[in-house]
């Protein structure tokens, strides 16, 4: 076996209803605070969904300021305003209530409220120094895992998307609780789920760092994932569902923090940055062709995967693998979603801008089990047109 390191949020509470009680539990893990900033976007707000865990901060004498400013593929100016907020309250922990981007958003708050550092001196892997504010997560969204990874995402110009990856964006405490799911509309349950599958097919054959960890919390993840995506989708009030859905998505998010993703989610950034096609959806629309391509180098591994799919599937190392392939694009076809670029607005004479910015995505495509070259990319993306 190789050597490795875990690393991983170092509390968990996942528990239906648990939001409602945010203010206990912040009393009870950060007893000396008493000025939060609470970071969401205001879709979400308009829900009433935010409504019980901001009485419950009230209630444990938390004074709560709202930063809920956030939008999909957060610019760099939406992480400075909330920054902004932060210190003029000179709020003491930061609360991050959202999908992915609130989530990645809140990292950015705690680790840049302090005055340590410029945003500008974070991207990349470990430029972040210092001490940041308390920090704890609540997903509303079963996709992204962002409340137990230490990555964000910032949109740094008009297409272009940088990363922050450090340990300091490891949440002190994260909080899953399905009934902040509830209202996901069926698209966004799709392809939210979708990318959490992502997540897990990726972290399980990453190239470079994975280990028994991961590989243990991806097949999981793909299990409970795979398992309950539909009925998510096709009943959104199912509570033990939405559940199991945020716990998967949370053990992928796990998975990947650790082995990392690679050439899907390095040729899914180009078609949200350019096209502003949600995150889910483009990781869904490349992920069979990237699947197809690794084949020769990844096989064995997509074998392993399908049986997570599918139990007591038979036939040979190829067989099986294809079945992993043909069973997720199944599952995207049954969910209803996109599944071409050309359904969401992308030509022919747009591959080359898309190649060209996928190859940019050095930190991912390291992780592929196959090398990508600019040529492959471009025949990746034609095939998904």
């Amino acid at each position: 076996m190789s050597a490795f390191q875990f690393r991983t949020v170092p509390h968990l509470i996942v528990e239906p209803g648990a939001a409602a009680q945010l203010g206990a539990h912040i009393a009870h893990h950060f007893p000396s605070v008493r000025r939060a900033l609470l970071v969401t976007d205001a879709g979400f707000l308009r829900t009433g969904l935010a409504d019980a865990p901001l009485h419950s901060l009230q209630t444990a004498g938390i004074e709560v300021h709202v930063f809920a400013d956030v939008q999909a593929d957060p610019p760099e100016a939406i992480v400075l305003a909330g920054v902004a907020q932060a210190q003029m309250f000179h709020v003491e922990l930061i609360i991050g209530l959202g999908g992915g981007s609130s989530l990645d958003v809140a990292k950015l708050i705690a680790v840049l409220a302090p005055g340590h550092q410029e945003l500008a001196q974070l991207y990349g892997i470990g430029n972040v120094h210092g001490q940041r504010l308390p920090l704890v997560q609540l997903p509303t969204t079963a996709g992204t895992g962002s409340e137990v990874t230490h990555i964000a995402i910032v949109t740094t110009g008009a297409t272009s998307k940088l990363g922050v990856v450090a340990p300091q964006l490891y949440a002190d405490l994260a909080i899953l609780d399905a009934s902040l799911t509830l209202g996901l509309p069926p698209a966004v349950t799709a392809a939210t789920g979708i990318d959490a599958m992502v997540h897990a097919i990726e972290a399980y054959t990453s190239r470079l760092l994975k280990n028994p960890l991961s590989d243990m919390l991806a097949t999981q993840a793909l299990s409970l994932l795979s398992s309950n995506l539909l009925t998510a989708c096709r009943d959104g009030g199912n509570l033990p569902a939405r559940q199991a859905m945020l716990l998967g998505a949370m053990l992928a998010g796990q998975a990947f923090a650790n082995a990392p993703v690679a050439a899907v989610h390095a040729l899914a950034y180009p078609i949200g940055g350019l096209f502003h096609v949600p995150h889910g959806l483009s990781n869904a629309l490349v992920l069979p062709h990237v699947l197809r391509f690794n084949l020769s180098h990844a096989a064995p591994l997509y074998a392993q995967l399908a049986a997570v799919l599918q139990p007591g599937i038979v036939g040979s190392e190829e067989a099986r693998a294809v079945a992993l392939i043909d069973a997720m694009q199944a599952l995207a076809r049954a969910t209803g979603i996109a599944r071409t670029l050309r359904e969401v607005g992308i030509a022919a004479s747009d591959l080359d801008r898309l190649a060209d910015d996928a190859m940019l995505q050095t930190r991912l495509l390291g992780n592929n089990p196959r090398v990508v070259t600019r040529e492959d990319a471009r025949a990746i993306y034609a095939a998904a047109l």
